[in-house]
């Protein structure tokens, strides 16, 4: 659960007033009565007039797909970005940054060059708001020292090439990435998702699927967010998660913006996925 901006019981506070915002989110207030969503796609603000209680969804940027530069290894997917929900977030009077996680770039520069992505959050002060992890990038493959598995830490973790660890993921946030699922260093887990870890290769020479995102109907509308990046092995490549996450293939899916999904893996100097943008909603009323 992501922390409240107040330590003030919500018993008996009203709902947040909104005076202003910068960046240009789309506000919609018909799709859901009585209520005002705030939409962020991109970095802006909220001011709050009035402190109250809002409905608030933060999800970080995916992370990227792995990559290789040899035929003899796979790589993992990327994972997911964090995924934050909480129905009643106390917003105090004045303005809160938002910043919406760009996904992590995809590199063709060998193993290791994967990228995680960047937290979204809300806040006032730096340790003062929602942070939504950005995903780990996904492992690549080896050079004659071995391995080279970035395994990062993140919303959800990036998946692993052969003998390699996965990435983790936040507690409450997301999951791990996946591992080879067989012997041997040619099939990659996929990254891990908001409600799934990635799948583990399942067989040699495959790549697992992106661990799958979570539901959510903040906006009026049922949308899948944070799905894990796909695997690829030296053979095939995993499936995307569902909720925005790019499969892996000779080219690298990218995850989907917006939706915060991790990107595929490649193969074999293949561009991997890149990792799908974040997103911040504010629902007031």
């Amino acid at each position: 659960m992501s922390p409240l901006f107040s330590p003030v019981s919500l018993g008996g506070i009203g709902k947040a007033t909104v005076t202003a915002t910068t960046g240009s989110p789309t506000i919609d207030s018909s799709t859901r009565a009585g209520k005002t969503i705030y939409k962020f796609t991109g970095s802006g603000s909220i001011t709050i007039g009035t402190a109250g209680t809002a409905e608030v969804l933060v999800i970080g940027g995916g992370g990227s797909g792995g990559n290789t530069y040899t035929t003899a290894y796979a790589a993992g997917g990327g994972g997911a970005g964090g995924y934050i929900y909480d129905t009643g977030v106390v917003l105090t009077a004045g303005t809160y940054t938002v910043t919406v996680g760009a996904g992590g770039a995809g590199s063709t520069g060998g193993a290791g060059y994967s990228k995680p992505g960047v937290s979204s959050a809300i806040y006032k002060a730096t340790n003062t708001g929602i942070f939504a992890f950005g995903g780990g990038a996904g492992g690549g493959g080896g050079n004659a020292t071995g391995y080279f598995v970035p395994g990062n830490p993140g919303g959800s973790g990036g998946g692993s090439l052969g003998n390699g660890n996965s990435g983790l993921g936040t507690v409450g946030q997301g999951n791990n990435g996946g591992l080879n699922g067989v012997a041997g260093a040619d099939n990659s887990g996929g990254g891990g998702g908001a409600s799934a870890n990635g799948q583990d290769g399942p067989s040699s020479g495959a790549g697992g699927a992106g661990g799958a995102g979570a539901t959510n109907s903040i906006t009026g509308t049922s949308v899948t967010y944070a799905g894990g990046g796909g695997g690829k092995g030296t053979s095939t490549g995993g499936s995307g998660g569902s909720g925005g996450g790019g499969a892996g293939g000779t080219t690298g899916i990218n995850g989907t913006a917006n939706l915060g999904g991790g990107g595929g893996a490649s193969y074999n100097f293949g561009t991997p996925g890149n990792g799908g943008l974040g997103y911040v909603v504010v629902v007031i009323g």
